[in-house]
């Protein structure tokens, strides 16, 4: 039985897998027009699943929606694609480098001719065994050379892992590349793909002008919702067990369909979680899978905390995208920027700004910038509270969170200007760190989870709780002025029903000189809001 794979790239045989059948025809479509295609995009991606689906294809001459014609009992087809990969080459002499650059372009040839059962022409093993590579000026002549051998078939090269190339050889490598390409058809190679994280100006360390304009662009994106279906459907047709249609949106919102994300999820729903096989995956079992991914340490929430952490600046960068409503431009000349995006935690929303790439590594995010103590927790709740957080349970278990945010209100009131004194907090971001930890503490207590809903990027940050099979809901903001205010309550609202929820919280922070504090119950749109202006101190009083 095939398992849904999360380690390295995936294939049909083994792993359920997204066909991607229009980004593969749209590879396919530039391959034929001899494009010299780059996807520079973050790890864990499926870049190299992808491409090596695309390979396939050119492989057997499958070749959709093409003008291409196959005549594969006589053995003519039209492309010859091998795969490279120069993950292991960063360090080595250029000299070694080509060298061993040929001996792997060897290797994919025999491998492809084995592939398709057949023999290597006598011409090609002589050519092939009297070549030696050490520079660029060989492997232009040697290309050249090995077109008028494969003269029935484009010679088509896709490169995983090009950041690996040696710093040495990447210029002239590239200017190589370029020179092939304006040489005009027919060239050796036909089309060349490359394939890494970073891109070519970032590798060009020296910053000067790339060597490598000629490149044609090409973007992978995220899984669809419709091809998050398609993935699940796949395993519930072999298996029989199928998902809640919820469920399936579910992991589409929080993952925004990263790929790894989509994957680790259906592995702790089909495997861990021990879920007979003869009932269905519901919403229940979606809440299980989703505490425990946000709990664990796998490799991609492990590399989205260690690269945000390399840099402080980061921290204010990402914090600056989460509280202004008027959003941060996605602008790749700030290097920040760059990097953020090259490591996959932001992304360049529909209207150009800055989004955190999905609402799990929001709340992770959040979770690493938020102080392991902020020295106030002692103060969380008044010394009229008996109970502690247990007070805010009704005898059937159900949170009162009027009462609940109430307290976290007065609790601001009451720590005033001591706010001001959790450790490494950027000021405007301190209430909500704070309002994260006091929810935080209290589910953790009474057994209930609470999660990031939407994805953020305009000021706005809807934290979900649930407990006793209850949703409660939580928006928070950062005071904008009231126009903006009352925006956000019929924000909620929508929000709301689209939830299926009858009410909800507005919590908005107010860092103005002269704030205003406010709480409000109404009716917008037959559901009841609850709003909250809770002023936050500006700075520390005046010491005698």
């Amino acid at each position: 039985m095939r398992r849904f794979g999360t380690q390295g790239p995936v294939n049909p045989q083994e792993h359920y897998v997204v066909s991607r059948t229009e980004e593969i025809a749209d590879y396919i479509k530039r391959v034929e027009e001899g494009k010299y295609v780059v996807l520079f995009a973050p790890r864990q991606t499926g870049k190299t699943t992808f491409f090596q689906a695309a390979l396939e294809k050119l492989a057997v001459g499958d070749i959709p929606n093409t003008t291409a014609t196959q005549d594969k009992s006589s053995s003519n087809y039209t492309y010859f694609p091998i795969q490279l990969n120069f993950d292991v080459y960063k360090n080595t002499p250029v000299a070694v480098f080509y060298d061993n650059l040929y001996q792997d372009i060897c290797e994919g040839i025999e491998k492809l001719f084995q592939r398709r059962g057949e023999m290597l022409p006598e011409d090609l093993i002589q050519f092939l065994q009297d070549t030696q590579l050490t520079n660029h000026h060989e492997m232009r002549r040697w290309f050249r050379q090995l077109e008028n051998i494969l003269t029935q078939q484009k010679f088509v090269i896709i490169i995983d892992e090009f950041d690996g190339i040696p710093q040495d050889a990447l210029s002239d490598f590239l200017h190589t590349l370029r020179h092939i390409y304006i040489s005009g058809k027919p060239r050796c190679p036909h089309s060349v793909g490359i394939v890494g994280v970073k891109s070519i100006a970032q590798l060009n360390y020296d910053r000067s002008i790339s060597p490598f304009n000629i490149q044609d662009e090409f973007h992978l994106p995220n899984f669809t919702l419709e091809q998050v279906q398609e993935l699940f459907g796949q395993y519930t047709n072999e298996v029989g067990q199928p998902f809640a249609p919820e469920v399936i949106t579910s992991i589409h919102k929080q993952t925004a369909g990263q790929p790894v994300l989509v994957n680790r999820f259906a592995q702790i729903l089909t495997e861990e979680l021990e879920i007979p096989r003869t009932e269905p995956i519901t919403m229940v079992h979606f809440t299980k899978a989703h505490v425990q991914l946000l709990n664990e340490n796998n490799v991609n929430l492990t590399h989205l905390l260690t690269n945000i952490r390399k840099d402080r600046r980061y921290e204010t960068l990402l914090m600056r995208i989460m509280e202004r409503d008027d959003g941060v431009d996605f602008n790749l000349h700030s290097d920040l920027i760059n990097e953020l995006a090259t490591y996959g935690v932001i992304a360049r929303g529909q209207d150009g700004m800055c989004e955190i790439m999905n609402p799990i590594y929001l709340y992770c995010i959040l979770q690493a910038f938020k102080p392991i103590v902020n020295g106030l927790e002692d103060e969380y709740l008044s010394e009229k509270n008996n109970k502690g957080f247990l007070d805010y349970l009704t005898s059937a278990g159900h949170i009162e969170m009027d009462a609940l945010l109430d307290n976290f209100r007065d609790f601001i009131a009451r720590v005033g200007f001591k706010i001001l004194q959790v450790p490494d907090t950027p000021q405007e971001s301190v209430g909500r760190l704070l309002l994260l930890a006091y929810l935080d503490q209290f589910v953790k207590i009474i057994g209930g989870f609470m999660h990031i809903e939407v994805q953020t990027g305009r000021g706005r940050m809807d934290i979900i709780i649930t407990h006793n099979q209850q949703k409660y809901i939580v928006e928070t903001k950062i005071w904008r002025g009231d126009n903006r205010y009352q925006a956000g309550k019929k924000q909620l609202a929508t929000y709301l029903k689209s939830e299926g929820v009858k009410a909800g919280y507005y919590v908005v922070f107010d860092h103005q000189e002269q704030p205003e504090p406010r709480l409000e119950t109404e009716m917008i749109e037959g559901l009841e809001i609850r709003s909250y202006v809770i002023p936050v101190i500006q700075e520390m009083p005046s010491v005698l």
